[in-house]
């Protein structure tokens, strides 16, 4: 079969993995590279990923493509540690005793948190979709612990339609990171930088024929008789990666929109570390972003010989003029960090970044398709109610499975 894939990203890219033996591809990106989210950008010395990225112990279809691409032995283990930062002040939040220090929670709403991290592994996410996580929090913790503690997290993830976001989503969210001890959360990452898998499966496309085809935004699409056409060009089948709302716009079938929202992510390059050794610290105080991800506390800073910092901000609609400069003078200010200590920056921007997780979400899942038109991506089931890569993978090879049953593992 001839196959248009639209989109670059992680399910595109592995799609084309999977299909492209058997199978003759087109890999049509709007963007100059490969990855999506995923991208990364390049300095003399190093890779680092545009947007912040980890792995979780339960990976496993993520492990078994990197098994595929030879890259499996480069995955390492490390400590993510934590903490939120509240009246001008970093509290860390990884070891037991600074738990209980932490004054923003007395004794009781701390024994509640701790009930909920313990018994969240166990509880059936899909009878949460259409409760929303305030009124789950408030009614099962109380309004403090959803006040001091969550309602910021849902703000800085979801702003203003913090109040729309189901508990499945919060409740999926606890799961994935409750691999804990008293250093802090386990979490993987390959040893160079994922632009290593972004290249791997470029490269196993592009060595069975596969064309990827950047700089190349999809602009028209529409049924013919026994296939489909894509600028143009005919294909016996297409998937889109797409959101499905906006493959609509250039002729695809009508659809119910999905909640998106965008991402705008400011990497900092600093001569030294300034949040405490913390990886990841939450933001309470009301600040331009909702975390501050210091990757180099999580991933050895001689990787790179200089600290690396995130600065994650979402947003929904038109993303606020100067953003950029408003991100980065509030960080310098904050954390106090002189401008000569800024060795580089730049901020990658998404408006498509993820699905918001509304209440009623699950409704508004999609099968893969038929007749020749698939559709997968971060709107699909496997990335429901938490989208990831293991989600993205999973998604690209379940739907290469549908396009082509008899010859995709």
């Amino acid at each position: 079969m001839k196959i248009c894939i639209i989109g670059a990203g992680l399910t595109g890219l592995t799609a084309a993995h999977a299909l492209s033996e058997h199978n003759e591809i087109d890999i049509l990106e709007k963007a100059a590279t490969p990855g999506g989210c995923l991208s990364s950008y390049r300095t003399d010395r190093y890779y680092i990923e545009q947007y912040y990225h980890h792995c979780f112990e339960g990976d496993t279809r993520l492990f078994a493509l990197l098994d595929q691409l030879g890259l499996k032995k480069r995955l390492e283990w490390h400590n993510g540690t934590t903490g939120y930062y509240s009246h001008d002040t970093i509290y860390p939040l990884t070891t037991p005793k600074e738990i209980l220090i932490y004054p923003e929670l007395n004794l009781l709403d701390k024994a509640r948190l701790a009930w909920l991290t313990l018994r969240a592994k166990g509880i059936d996410t899909d009878t949460l979709d259409m409760i929303t996580a305030e009124d789950y929090i408030v009614g099962h913790l109380g309004r403090r612990v959803y006040s001091s503690f969550f309602e910021p997290l849902l703000r800085s993830k979801f702003g203003a339609r913090r109040c729309e976001v189901s508990a499945a989503w919060l409740i999926s969210r606890i799961k994935i990171r409750s691999n804990r001890g008293s250093s802090g959360e386990k979490l993987g990452y390959l040893k160079g930088g994922f632009h290593l898998l972004i290249e791997g499966l470029e490269s196993s496309i592009n060595s069975h024929g596969g064309r990827l085809l950047y700089n190349n935004p999809v602009e028209s699409i529409g049924k013919t008789p026994g296939g489909w056409v894509v600028n143009g060009t005919r294909y016996d089948a297409v998937l889109s990666t797409i959101p499905p709302q906006e493959l609509e716009k250039v002729g695809g079938p009508a659809t119910i929109p999905v909640p998106y929202q965008g991402a705008a992510c400011m990497t900092l390059a600093l001569d030294r570390d300034y949040t405490k050794g913390i990886y990841w610290l939450n933001m309470k105080d009301e600040a331009p972003y909702g975390a501050v991800v210091s990757h180099t506390n999580f991933i050895p800073r001689d990787e790179y010989g200089e600290n690396l910092v995130y600065l994650g901000s979402y947003f929904t609609g038109t993303i606020r003029s100067g953003l950029d400069r408003l991100m980065a003078d509030d960080f310098k200010r904050r954390f106090s960090v002189p401008d000569n200590a800024v060795h580089w920056s730049r901020i990658a921007i998404d408006p498509f970044a993820g699905p918001v997780y509304t209440t009623g979400f699950r409704h508004l899942i999609r099968g893969y398709g038929d007749k020749g038109l698939f559709e997968a991506g971060m709107f699909s089931r496997s990335n429901y109610p938490e989208r990831s890569m293991e989600g993205s993978i999973i998604a690209g090879f379940e739907v290469a499975k549908t396009i082509d049953p008899g010859r995709v593992r």
